[in-house]
C-alpha cells in the first residue's frame, strides 16, 4: 500500500499537536489541507486514526500502534535530506587516497589532519602499495586519487606531474653535515641507502658515482622514504631523498644538504579519465597539488 511522505507528516503532527488548526500551523498548510490528507491517509489504512471531538483528535489505538514506525520513517527521511546536503555543499561523505608510500608518513597525515579540522563529517581512506596497483585501483574506481612514480603504468589516467629536486639526508653529528654541497665524491666509502634497489633516484646516484669513479657501500635498504630517514637517525647512513621526506623537521637528528649535479624524483597525482570526482575528493585534491607545488623545482 503506496503512502505519501505528507500523509505521514499530517498523522504525526495530529498525533502531537491534538488539533486541526495547530498541525495546519506546525506544518504551514491550510486547515482544509490537513483535513483532506488525514482522510486520505485513513481511507488508504482502512481504518480510523483519530476520534474527533468538539475540535480536538484524540488518537485511536491503531493510531497508537502506528505512531512509533511512522516517527521513526520520517527521522529516516530526514537523515537522507541531511546526508544529501552535505554531499552536496561537500560537508560529508567520503574520499580515497592511495600512495606508494613516498607521501604516506610525513606528507598526507598532516594535509588530512588539517582538512578534517575543516571538514570533520567526511571520512577518508588512505592506502598504501605499489604504483602499479595504484594505479589500477584508480582506473577501476576503487579509489579516487593515487600518488605514484612515474612511469604511469596503467591507461585510463589522468595525471598530473610534480617534479621535485633530491636532497642528502644525514645525522646532524656526520662529518658531512660540515659541508654547505654534497658531491658524489663526499659520499666515498659511505654506507648509502638504497631506495628499493631499483629506484629512479637509485640509478641517478649510480650514474653519478660511475662518472667521478666514487664507489659506496650498499649494505640497508628501504622501502619507504621514511624508513630511509629513520635508519639514518639511529646510524651512520645517508641517503638521496625526495625534500618532503628529506627536508622535514622530525626533531629526530637529520639534517640535509643540496646534492649536485642535481637527482630529480616525480611524483603524479592520478585521477581516472572521464570520471568526475566527488566535492571531497576534489578538495583534497586541490590540497594536494598546492601542497606538493610548494616543493617542485
Amino acid at each position: 500500500m503506496p503512502m505519501k511522505l505528507r500523509h505521514l507528516e499530517v498523522f504525526n503532527a495530529l498525533f502531537e499537536a491534538g488539533s486541526v488548526s495547530r498541525a495546519a500551523e506546525r506544518l504551514n498548510l491550510t486547515q482544509p489541507a490537513v483535513s483532506i490528507a488525514l482522510s486520505n491517509f485513513e481511507a488508504k489504512l482502512g481504518f480510523r486514526l483519530f476520534h474527533r471531538e468538539r475540535g480536538f483528535f484524540a488518537p485511536t489505538n491503531e493510531a497508537m500502534m502506528l505512531h512509533d514506525e511512522v516517527v521513526q520513517g520520517l527521522r529516516a527521511i530526514s537523515l537522507v535530506e541531511q546526508r544529501a546536503d552535505g554531499i552536496l555543499s561537500g560537508q560529508t561523505g567520503g574520499a580515497s587516497i592511495a600512495t606508494n608510500g613516498v607521501l604516506a608518513f610525513n606528507f598526507l597525515p598532516s594535509l588530512l589532519a588539517s582538512f578534517h579540522d575543516e571538514n570533520p563529517n567526511i571520512s577518508v581512506e588512505v592506502k598504501v602499495h605499489s604504483s602499479r596497483q595504484i594505479a589500477s585501483w584508480v582506473a577501476s574506481h576503487q579509489i579516487d586519487i593515487g600518488l605514484i612514480d612515474l612511469p604511469v603504468p596503467v591507461a585510463g589516467l589522468d595525471a598530473e606531474i610534480f617534479e621535485f629536486e633530491c636532497v642528502c639526508a644525514l645525522h646532524k653529528n656526520d662529518p658531512l653535515a660540515e659541508l654547505d654541497i654534497i658531491r658524489p665524491q663526499s659520499l666515498a666509502g659511505r654506507s648509502v641507502i638504497n631506495i628499493t634497489g631499483d629506484h629512479l633516484i637509485d640509478h641517478q646516484l649510480d650514474t653519478l658515482l660511475a662518472e667521478t669513479n666514487t664507489v659506496i657501500t650498499r649494505n640497508a635498504s628501504a622501502y619507504y622514504f621514511a624508513i630511509a630517514r629513520n635508519l639514518i637517525s639511529v646510524g651512520k647512513y645517508v641517503a638521496i631523498l625526495d625534500p618532503i621526506n628529506g627536508k622535514i623537521d622530525l626533531h629526530d637528528g637529520v639534517v640535509w644538504r643540496p646534492f649536485r649535479p642535481r637527482i630529480k624524483n616525480q611524483i603524479s597525482v592520478i585521477t581516472a579519465k572521464g570520471q568526475p570526482l566527488g566535492k571531497a575528493a576534489v578538495e583534497i585534491q586541490t590540497r594536494i597539488r598546492k601542497a606538493l607545488q610548494a616543493f617542485t623545482i
